[in-house]
């Protein structure tokens, strides 16, 4: 596996480097955000995930987020941040990280989700799900509507994977957290809303396609 860290902090940089080595990862570390942005622009099939910063020259972490996911480019984000209020986790969200994760932190528990982000098993043979106009392949994680692909962070596909395979139930915040997220943090109990919402944009779905049930979560119908 080859990771993009993308972090100024030289010696954080150099510990989380020599942290991931030891953990028989490859790692590439790059400082400035712009020159982040250009290298996986041109090159994401090279990585298998990149750590980001939220706070870098040229470009900050968040900006070179958004414009990969703009560009169709879903390769799993962690966000690496100082700045851990409920609104810049939603900035980090809602920009298509994958998780977020606030300094200072313990190593064991940044290569804890990026395990999580890493182990979703690869099927033998595809199996697609079909709901109204939205059809998701579990093997290529391509998500069409109307026949136009969407471009959809891991866990955004996640959510709406376990929404389709369990059509017409309610379905609840908790449930889904679980299933998409290995860590709770209650700062942040807003989690799973957040990446409806993004789904809802990706989708142009006003709440008739994925609609809440007040108070409990979410159902497709």
């Amino acid at each position: 596996m080859k990771i993009l860290l993308v972090e100024d902090n030289q010696k954080l940089a150099e510990n989380i480097k020599q942290g991931l080595v030891q953990e028989s990862y490859s790692v590439d570390v790059v400082e400035d955000g712009l020159l982040a942005e250009r290298r996986i622009l041109m090159s994401s099939d090279e990585y298998d995930l990149v750590i980001l910063d939220r706070m870098l020259p040229s470009k900050d972490g968040v900006s070179v987020c958004k414009e990969w996911r703009e560009k169709n480019i879903v390769i799993p984000v962690i966000m690496l941040t100082a700045l851990d209020t409920v609104e810049d986790k939603v900035d980090g969200l809602e920009a298509g990280a994958d998780d977020y994760l606030a300094k200072p932190f313990a190593f064991k528990e940044l290569l804890a989700r990026i395990h999580a982000l890493l182990r979703r098993p690869k099927l033998v043979s595809s199996e697609v799900l079909n709901f109204g106009k939205i059809s998701l392949d579990t093997k290529s994680r391509v998500v069409t509507f109307k026949d136009k692909i969407l471009s959809l962070t891991l866990k955004e596909f996640m959510v709406l994977e376990y929404l389709m395979r369990n059509p017409n139930k309610v379905i609840t915040r908790d449930t889904l957290y679980s299933h998409a997220w290995d860590f709770a943090d209650s700062s942040f109990s807003n989690t799973v809303d957040v990446h409806i919402k993004n789904l809802r944009r990706k989708i142009n779905d006003n709440g008739k396609i994925i609609q809440t049930v007040r108070g409990v979560g979410y159902k497709m119908e």
